[in-house]
């Protein structure tokens, strides 16, 4: 799966429409499928593991088996918010089965891996196998279970429920085996990037437009102090560290300029000019986004 965070919008479409598919369906031989797929996703209800109030007793949250994240930079009043989605990420090097005893959790010929929900009975050891955080723990029937990409509609030659309820296009689901697929050729034309590589799981999950941990500079020009938006000002901003680099934006109706993709913990170079102003520069330290306040031009 490629997910394109630039496109999310965080609507949540994903991890409603991942809970109608799951919450109270059993996909079960029992139940007339032809492999045991997964056991009912639990309500969003929360649960223990261990005895009740004891030493060795910690928290588990309602399950997301697709989780939207928001991630902020910046600080109020001037704040970005990027939402990302994520699943399961089917990782070709999964520590989860590794975890695993008496074959609870495998990965099928497509890479799509799965916890068994007969053999994964009370392995609790599970939920901290992953890195990503992203099995957990169903107090009622005390199974771990996650995302299993919706492999009883891959089945069927259809889409998981989150690829088809997104209305921004953001997930892109296929075979990444096969170089002609939507989500092959999306992989290697994106530049697409798995989440914590280093964790060594090789993971089956990649993401587009992801920002952190890039910073933005961000200010309204005046006509100072205090009066009109200058609109249409040239806003240039010049790295003063070795490697360089210059960015350049106008003013809209407001004033309002934003530099976006910028490295924290350097030293820049604030120019800010209008046809009837005087030039003003500045120096700016970027240790985070920050939106520098009202740059005020004087006329000469």
């Amino acid at each position: 799966m490629v997910i394109d965070a630039a496109r999310c919008i965080g609507c949540h479409n994903c991890v409603t429409s991942c809970k109608d598919e799951y919450v109270g369906n059993d996909y079960l031989v029992s139940d007339g499928w032809p492999v045991n797929y997964s056991a009912a996703q639990p309500n969003t209800e929360y649960g223990y593991v261990g005895q009740p109030w004891s030493s060795s007793t910690y928290w588990i949250p309602g399950h997301l088996w697709m989780h939207n994240l928001e991630v902020e930079r910046g600080t109020f009043p001037f704040v970005k918010a990027q939402f990302h989605s994520e699943p399961c990420m089917h990782c070709s090097n999964p520590p989860c089965q590794t975890a695993a005893t008496g074959g609870a959790i495998y990965t099928r010929p497509d890479g799509i891996v799965i916890i068994d929900p007969t053999k994964s009975a009370g392995q609790t050891q599970l939920v901290a196998a992953c890195p990503y955080g992203r099995i957990y723990w169903n107090s009622n029937t005390e199974l771990p279970q996650k995302c299993t990409f919706c492999a009883h509609l891959v089945d069927q030659g259809l889409n998981p429920r989150c690829v088809d309820a997104c209305p921004q296009s953001v997930l892109t689901f296929g075979d990444l085996d096969n170089p002609n697929s939507a989500v092959a050729k999306l992989l290697a034309s994106s530049g697409a990037q798995p989440l914590h590589p280093e964790y060594g799981t090789s993971p089956n999950v990649f993401y587009i437009g992801l920002e952190d941990p890039w910073s933005f500079l961000s200010g309204t020009v005046e006509e100072g102090p205090g009066g009109n938006y200058v609109v249409g000002a040239t806003v240039t901003l010049t790295s003063l560290s070795s490697s360089g680099g210059t960015w350049s934006t106008v003013t809209d109706n407001y004033g309002f300029f934003d530099i976006d993709g910028l490295s924290a913990g350097q030293m820049y170079t604030l120019s800010v000019s209008q046809s009837g102003f005087m030039t003003k520069e500045m120096l700016v330290y970027l240790d985070t986004s920050k939106n520098v306040g009202y740059v005020d031009l004087f006329k000469p």
